[in-house]
């Protein structure tokens, strides 16, 4: 005990300062949304990949204005725009054996808060989902619903692909392969989106990485 003790000191030791890592400022585009439907908290941006962050960037292509593409191999969405500048998203897309590629579709219609039906082949892989299913209704839109504030329908002439660009509330699967096709989004980016595209608009989605960065024309 006389050895214990003759390593002690009977000073106060100051205490080691706590250096915080300083918290990322989220920016507006990124705040809470306390006047939809559902009130959106503000997105944790340092959860999110800052390259994942909605921006408006140069985009040369052929594709008309009001076109979205999906880059599937790099995660963005792009929504074209006059003067050969997109808006720029980052996106959640479909894991191995979900991902899809193609034109020849557009986004028929737009949705707020939609409510979740996981269509029939989702239910037989996951029996879980069996009480949200289409027949017994589906899922109430709300803040856990995995499609989110907004989702834009995706058809192939007249006929639903049953592919979506939805919002989520998992934003740190932004950047991920996660889904079953669907593209998903941050809610607030979903919204955005949901503003300034018409229904009707055309959409392309690219899943060769080869053929990732090229523009058409």
């Amino acid at each position: 005990m006389f050895a214990l003790a003759g390593c002690t000191s009977a000073r106060q030791v100051p205490e080691i300062a706590q250096v915080e890592t300083p918290r990322l400022a989220t920016p507006p585009m990124y705040f809470a949304m306390p006047g939809e439907k559902f009130p959106i908290p503000a997105v944790d941006v340092s959860k999110v990949d800052r390259k994942w962050w909605r921006t408006e960037v140069e985009y040369p292509t052929g594709e008309s204005v009001g076109t979205v593409i999906v880059d599937t191999p790099n995660r963005y969405l792009y929504h074209v725009l006059p003067n050969g500048r997109a808006t720029r998203y980052g996106v959640g897309v479909g894991r191995d054996g979900f991902s899809w590629a193609g034109r020849g579709r557009h986004i028929a219609y737009k949705r707020e808060w939609p409510r979740w039906n996981p269509p029939d082949e989702m239910v037989a892989r996951q029996p879980e989902l069996e009480p949200i299913s289409i027949a017994n209704g589906g899922m109430a839109p709300g803040l856990r619903n995995p499609l989110g504030a907004r989702a834009l329908y995706i058809h192939e002439g007249n006929r639903d692909t049953i592919y979506r660009i939805h919002g989520n509330p998992e934003f740190q699967t932004i950047g991920r392969a996660v889904s079953s096709g669907c593209i998903r989004m941050i809610n607030q980016d979903v919204i955005h989106l949901a503003e300034n595209v018409r229904d009707g608009s055309p959409i392309v989605v690219v899943a060769d990485p080869a053929m990732a960065h090229l523009r058409k024309g």
